[in-house]
């Protein structure tokens, strides 16, 4: 590619360490589409004969049926996929191939093409995405009224119900989904065009290029243009920050699998067992999801470690720009699928879950409300009165609403028989009925809402 200026070749040590085509020929589809724009609009613009414009568009479509059909092959001499097309181009077409390279340079070219790939990521993040509130919602319908133990610090602390648990990570998954909306929405210019750094002498239409790659439009910066990598790095933060959404849950999976909560029962999909404990059920895919969303966080690291002292425009360090992104895209990928068909398939046990919802006190606070409300009580003395109460059942052996009237009113003469009204676990959170709150009415109201403005 360089002989001209070069009298020997590299090393093999510097042919292995150059080369990116081991990684970058996945994305040969945006390669061709790149490619077949740029040199439309060199045709158009007449910058090239059409008879070349036509032979090279004839030619990059047989290259893109072999790669199709065979695969990218692996050839370190070309070093990229680029430089491979065009090579592959020049044996179906012959010296035409070489107009191809007019008024480009690798470096817009690599950016538009990774820009495309992005894109198409993106897109299918959002679908895996989807699928996955689609399933939340379901299951958040099935059990609206669920009674289940809410947790602080992994300790009791107010009933809700399974539903409104679910739906907890239908609202994160939304905003993973508008991360990326809005990443798609930011990158969605086309540097085609910019050439090396300084743009081209030659009469080109970007805004051709730019519409016919689906861009809004071209890039405004040529400098900017190649050296920028703001939308792989958008990319990858909106990936870490969807994986450590499906990270909580998966741990939630794990924990609720387990024996001292048996809270849900995994598929046989979803599990593994034990080479020498034949009792076992391991939340195998749970665990690894929650695995992967440390690689996936360090993968946006390494790029942003990567970008930090970059001088313009473009150096060799951003040929390591695309492992980090296909490996996040790839295991984000997994995970949204694996957590999809965990929440699918389960089995909740939802009388466990109430079970363990009515111990451990956990309607203390609805009689200190219950105090406020009836009997004017200040919330501060009413959770004194409270606290008292739970330490006589706690001495008791009972639960809130099992204590007797007589006692309670040894505590706090205010306390009145209505109070069991709000003692039960049903009882309160039917009662928490403010907007976004927990009982079963506004439970369905959410996930109503959530199905409107997903229809």
């Amino acid at each position: 590619m360089w002989g001209g200026r070069f009298e020997g070749g590299p090393a093999a040590v510097m042919r292995e360490i150059n080369a990116s085509l081991p990684f970058d020929k996945r994305m040969w589809r945006q390669d061709v589409a790149g490619s077949l724009a740029h040199a439309a609009m060199l045709g158009a613009q007449g910058i090239i004969a059409d008879e070349d414009a036509a032979a090279i568009n004839r030619g990059l479509r047989e290259v893109a049926a072999d790669y199709e059909r065979d695969g990218v092959p692996d050839d370190l001499a070309l070093e990229d996929i680029h430089m491979l097309t065009e090579a592959r181009l020049a044996e179906k077409i012959g010296p035409a191939a070489g107009r191809l390279h007019t008024a480009r340079s690798r470096n817009d070219q690599v950016a538009t093409d990774f820009r495309l790939w992005v894109r198409d990521a993106i897109d299918e993040t959002l679908a895996a995405i989807a699928r996955l509130r689609a399933a939340l919602l379901a299951r958040a319908e099935e059990h609206a009224a669920s009674v289940m133990p809410g947790f602080t610090h992994l300790q009791s602390a107010q009933p809700v119900t399974l539903g409104h648990h679910l739906m907890a990570y239908h609202e994160m998954a939304g905003r993973d989904a508008s991360r990326l909306r809005d990443a798609r929405a930011r990158m969605n210019l086309c540097p085609l065009g910019s050439a090396a750094l300084a743009g081209t002498g030659f009469p080109i239409d970007r805004h051709a290029t730019a519409a016919a790659l689906g861009f809004d439009g071209p890039t405004r910066n040529s400098l900017d243009s190649v050296s920028d990598r703001d939308f792989a790095l958008d990319y990858l933060q909106a990936a870490a920050q969807c994986a450590l959404h499906l990270s909580r849950l998966a741990e939630e999976f794990v924990l609720w699998a387990s024996q001292p909560f048996g809270f849900v029962s995994l598929s046989d999909q979803w599990s593994t067992g034990s080479s020498i404990m034949p009792q076992k059920r391991n939340p195998d895919a749970a665990e690894l999801v929650r695995g992967h969303a440390g690689r996936i966080v360090g993968a946006c690291t390494s790029l942003m470690i990567t970008m930090k002292g970059l001088p313009l425009a473009y150096s060799k360090d951003m040929q390591d720009d695309k492992p980090p992104v296909f490996e996040a895209h790839d295991l984000l990928a997994l995970s949204l699928a694996a957590m999809t068909g965990m929440v699918e398939s389960a089995t909740f046990r939802t009388e466990r879950m109430r079970e363990v919802a009515e111990s451990g006190f956990s309607t203390a606070t609805d009689l200190a409300d219950w105090l406020v409300r009836e009997a004017g009580v200040p919330f501060r003395e009413a959770h004194h009165v409270t606290g008292r109460a739970v330490a006589a059942a706690e001495r008791a052996g009972v639960k809130l609403h099992e204590l007797p009237m007589a006692e309670l009113q040894a505590i706090d003469a205010r306390i009145g028989e209505g109070v069991y009204e709000v003692l039960s676990v049903d009882a309160s959170v039917r009662s928490r009925r403010s907007y976004g709150g927990t009982a079963p009415d506004q439970v369905r109201a959410r996930i109503a809402e959530a199905r409107e403005q997903q229809s």
